[in-house]
C-alpha cells in the first residue's frame, strides 16, 4: 500500500526500528536541516497502529535558527511589491492544486481520515487559503478622516514582523494553510509549528515553497512537541504575533505566557457546538446535515454539532432517522472510497474518546448505535476505529454534554421551547458555532442572535465564505481569523494626523 514516503526518499534512513522510514526534516533558511539535538519522535499511521515515519523533535535552539532566519529576511520581504509577493502566493497555491493526489494521501495516511474527504475538502482547501489571501492582499483599504477641513487623518498598515502560527492536528494542511497565508500575504516572516502528531504536509508544502521561489526564511517550519517546540515560538521575544488553533486549556497556557510580553494573539480554542431542530424545519436536510454534522471527519472537527436538540413534538421521529442514518455509516480502511469514517488521529485519543463514552453510561445514558472500538479485518485491524455513537437520557448540564469530546459521539436531546433551548444551547464554557434548523424567519433571526456563539448557520452547517470573520466567544477563543480580519490580525496599525490649517 501507498505511502507517504514513496513521494520522496530524500530523507529515508535506517533507524531504531531496524527498517527504512522516512525522516522528515525542519525547514529553516530555505532548505532542510535535521534537528540540532539529533532527535526525532515517532509518527503513527493511526489507520493500522504502526510508526511509519519520524519527526524532529525540536527544542528551543532549533526554534532560535527559525526565528534568526526570519528576522533576517523580513526587511526584504516586508518591502516587496504587493503583487509579486501575491504571485509567489498564487504559484503556491498552484502547486498544491497540481500535487492534490500526493497531499491527499499524506493527509490520510498521517490522520486516519478517509482519502476521499482529504481529497474533496482538505487540500482544496490549502488551494484556496493561499489563492484567496495572495488576492485579497491586493485589495485591503485603509481609513481616512477629514477633520472638517483642519485636518486629514489616514491609517497605514505595516507587517508586524516575525509571526508565530501553531495549527491543530484535526485539518493538518487546511488549518496550517489558514494561519501561514494570510501572515505572509501581510508581509511577515513565519516561524511555523504543525501538530507532532500530522506533520507530513506541511513538510511536503516546505517543498512546494521552495518550487514556487518563496525566499529563503520567509516560511520556517520547526517540528516538534507543543510542550518543547510550541513554547519556544510563544515565548520567544522577536516573535511578535501568535497564532494558535488548539485545546482550550493549551490556549490557556499560550495566553499566560504571551499577555505578559504584549504579544498580539489569535486563539481559535475548543468547542461544543448545538445543533438545534425546530418541529417546522425541512426534516430529511435537517437529518442527513446533522448526521454530517456530528461525523464528519471522525467527529475531529471543532465545529462539529455533538449536542442535538430537537423539538420535543418531532423528537421520537427525528431519532429514529438520526439513529438509523448513522448506523448505516461504514468505518473502515480510510484508503477506501467506500468507508465514511477513518481512524481516531491516536491511541490516546480514541482512550479518552472511549472513556467519555464509559462517561456517559455512568450519568445514565443509553446508547443508541455505536459506542465500542472497531477493529476492520486486514491490513487496519491495529488501527484506532471508533463506531458513530449516538446517547440519549442525557441531562443537558452532565459532563457528557458539556465537555468537549472532540470524536464520532453526539447526544441527542428534546427540547418544549425556543427559551429552554437557547438556555440549553448557551450553557457550556464554549462558544464557537451552533447550526439551527428551522422554516420561521423570525425564529431564525431570533435565536440566532440569542445564541453565544462565534458563528450560527440556519438550515446548513460548514457553509465557509473565506471573506467571513471566524472565531468563538467565551472558552473558544481571542480574536478572529478569516478574511480582512486575518491580514489586519498581522499587521500594526498606525494613525497620521496632518493639521492642515
Amino acid at each position: 500500500m501507498a505511502s507517504p514516503s514513496t513521494v520522496s526518499n530524500k530523507n529515508m534512513l535506517s533507524g531504531k526500528h531496524g527498517k527504512s522510514l522516512m525522516y522528515i526534516r525542519n525547514f529553516i533558511n530555505g532548505s532542510h536541516c535535521p534537528p540540532l539535538s539529533g532527535n526525532y519522535i515517532d509518527n503513527v499511521d493511526p489507520s493500522t497502529g504502526n510508526v511509519y515515519s519520524c519527526i524532529p523533535d525540536s527544542e528551543e535552539t532549533d526554534v532560535q535558527q527559525a526565528v534568526e532566519s526570519a528576522r533576517t529576511a523580513f526587511p526584504a520581504w516586508s518591502v516587496m511589491q504587493k503583487q509579486k509577493r501575491s504571485a509567489i502566493l498564487i504559484r503556491i497555491s498552484e502547486l498544491i492544486r497540481d500535487r492534490t493526489e500526493e497531499l491527499a494521501l499524506a493527509e490520510t495516511v498521517d490522520n486516519g481520515k478517509p482519502l476521499w474527504l482529504s481529497r474533496s475538502v482538505d487540500i482544496p482547501r490549502a488551494v484556496s487559503n493561499f489563492h484567496f489571501y495572495a488576492t485579497a492582499a491586493l485589495h485591503d483599504w485603509t481609513e481616512t478622516h477629514n477633520m472638517e477641513g483642519t485636518a486629514l487623518n489616514y491609517t497605514l498598515r505595516n507587517p508586524v514582523g516575525v509571526a508565530g502560527c501553531i495549527s491543530p492536528w484535526n485539518l493538518p494542511l487546511y488549518l496550517f494553510s489558514w494561519k501561514v497565508a494570510p501572515a505572509l500575504a501581510s508581509g511577515c516572516t513565519v516561524v511555523a509549528k504543525p501538530s507532532e502528531v500530522t506533520p507530513m504536509t506541511a513538510y511536503l508544502l516546505s517543498e512546494i515553497c521552495m518550487d514556487a521561489g518563496l525566499p529563503p526564511g520567509v516560511l520556517n517550519i520547526v517540528h516538534g512537541y507543543g510542550h518543547k517546540a510550541g513554547m519556544a515560538i510563544v515565548s520567544h521575544p522577536e516573535i511578535a504575533a501568535v497564532s494558535f488553533t488548539g485545546g482550550t486549556r493549551t490556549g490557556e497556557i499560550i495566553s499566560r505566557t504571551a499577555g505578559p510580553m504584549f504579544k498580539k494573539l489569535s486563539l481559535e480554542l475548543g468547542g461544543k457546538n448545538p445543533t438545534i431542530v425546530f418541529a417546522d424545519a425541512d426534516f430529511d436536510k435537517a437529518v442527513h446535515t446533522s448526521v454530517r454534522a456530528a461525523f464528519s471527519n471522525q467527529g475531529e472537527i471543532c465545529l462539529c454539532g455533538s449536542r442535538i436538540f430537537v423539538e420535543e413534538s418531532i423528537y421520537k421521529k427525528f431519532k429514529t432517522a438520526f439513529v438509523k442514518e448513522s448506523a448505516r455509516l461504514k468505518v473502515g480502511d480510510p484508503l477506501l472510497e467506500e468507508s465514511n469514517i477513518g481512524a481516531i488521529v491516536s491511541d490516546s485519543h480514541m482512550i479518552k474518546i472511549l472513556s467519555y463514552i464509559d462517561l456517559a453510561k455512568q450519568e445514565g445514558g443509553e446508547i443508541l448505535c455505536g459506542g465500542n472500538r472497531v477493529q476492520p479485518k486486514g491490513r487496519c485491524e491495529g488501527g484506532f476505529f471508533i463506531e458513530p455513537t449516538v446517547i440519549e437520557n442525557l441531562d443537558a448540564y452532565c459532563r457528557t454534554n458539556q465537555e468537549e469530546i472532540f470524536g464520532p459521539v453526539v447526544s441527542i436531546i428534546p427540547f418544549r421551547s425556543q427559551e429552554e433551548v437557547i438556555t440549553f444551547a448557551n450553557s457550556t464554557q464554549y462558544g464557537l458555532a451552533a447550526s439551527v434548523w428551522t422554516s420561521n424567519l423570525k425564529t431564525a433571526h431570533t435565536v440566532a442572535a440569542a445564541l453565544q456563539s462565534g458563528i450560527v448557520w440556519i438550515n446548513c452547517w460548514l457553509l465557509r465564505d473565506l471573506r467571513t470573520p471566524f472565531g468563538g466567544m467565551k472558552n473558544s477563543g481571542v480574536g478572529r481569523e478569516g478574511g480582512f480580519e486575518a491580514l489586519r490580525f498581522f499587521t500594526e496599525e498606525k494613525n497620521v494626523c496632518i493639521r492642515l490649517k
